[in-house]
């Protein structure tokens, strides 16, 4: 009966506004609700400085465990995680971890929730991005130029390849049209899979531009709203907001090509292999001696929309799916130069009507 008082307890707690986490300050005094969860997970953990973080993290992203065993268990994994972030981080690498929504998952609960299954990237071996004459410029950002929609966040459904889609396609139609637009992720769900898509787990987006060309269209997330899990497709011909004409393929490696095209061109869509630590990714240049390079090893489809160099480090910047409150305000950026992860082996952009 104890146990189950003070189950209730932490749900109302947790479900408390946020405030913010500090894991350098594990005693700071903060209100909202935060003190009463302290003492309620430490009755349940026990003393710890990591109970105490534990209690924060709880807070601020409104976890909620059904059972005391429940948050045992996530204390568990959290523990984990944070010893993970904080090794990683001693190394001084030109990127940190850090705690986010993400931290009280097993690599295994998130490779099956946020991860498409590998697959074999459609790319050709030579790709059709035709190259001009002229100085790329030393950074690019598409962000500043208001073609760039807002991030989203595919939720426990491996669809990153359809947000990786309409990402680009939002950009393709703002360039052309001066307007801007969100553009439906569910239709794609539910009823790209005869272009070897599937649905929550994976696909590709050159695959979705060939649906979209041949079906007729893509709706507005207004008109087919997401749903984060597979569904009958509901598609309706009248509801078109975009068409694409073509899609063009970035030669399968060539970073020179995909900077050249993200300089001058618009955003593209990229895929590459996310491996255990990156789901923890919170700012910097991120790189890895761990992912592979190959077409077979891309899992994770995202939106390549501008490059640069911070501490002497070349980066893609990247628009991802997660949510805003991952990494950098839902972005990051990866090495450039040695096709870091995969990130140039599947890359493509659509043509739109």
């Amino acid at each position: 009966m104890a146990r189950s008082l003070l189950l209730l307890l932490f749900f109302a707690a947790a479900a408390a506004a946020g405030s913010s986490f500090d894991d350098s300050n594990p005693i700071r005094q903060v209100t909202d609700g935060l003190l009463d969860l302290e003492a309620q997970v430490l009755q349940v953990i026990g003393q710890s400085r990591h109970a105490l973080s534990f209690a924060r993290f709880a807070h601020k992203y409104g976890k909620r465990y059904k059972t005391v065993e429940e948050m045992k268990h996530r204390f568990q994994i959290f523990s984990d995680n944070l010893k993970l972030i904080r090794s990683t981080n001693k190394k001084r690498l030109t990127y940190t971890l850090g705690v986010n929504h993400f931290a009280d998952w097993t690599w295994e609960e998130f490779r099956t929730h946020r991860l498409g299954a590998a697959q074999n990237c459609s790319a050709t071996l030579k790709g059709n991005h035709k190259l001009i004459d002229a100085v790329l410029p030393d950074e690019k950002d598409w962000r500043k130029e208001g073609i760039v929609g807002p991030v989203k966040d595919q939720g426990q459904c491996g669809s990153c390849w359809t947000f990786s889609t309409t990402g680009a396609l939002e950009a393709a139609y703002a360039q052309a049209f001066g307007k801007n637009i969100s553009l439906s992720e569910q239709q794609l769900v539910d009823c790209a899979g005869a272009f070897n898509n599937f649905g929550c787990n994976g696909g590709l987006p050159s695959q979705a531009f060939e649906y979209i060309k041949y079906n007729g269209g893509l709706e507005t997330e207004e008109a087919y709203p997401y749903t984060e899990e597979d569904g009958v497709c509901k598609f309706t011909a009248e509801n078109v907001a975009v068409r694409v004409l073509d899609s063009v393929n970035i030669t399968l490696g060539a970073e020179d090509e995909l900077k050249h095209a993200v300089a001058f061109v618009r955003p593209v869509s990229v895929a590459f292999e996310v491996v255990k630590e990156f789901r923890l990714y919170k700012k910097g240049v991120y790189t890895s001696n761990t992912c592979g390079s190959t077409p077979m090893d891309v899992n994770h489809a995202v939106l390549a929309v501008g490059y640069g160099i911070e501490d002497g480090v070349p980066y893609w910047l990247i628009k991802n799916s997660w949510g805003s409150n991952w990494g950098d305000n839902g972005y990051f950026k990866m090495e450039l130069g040695k096709n870091m992860c995969g990130v140039a082996t599947c890359a493509s952009y659509p043509i739109v009507a």
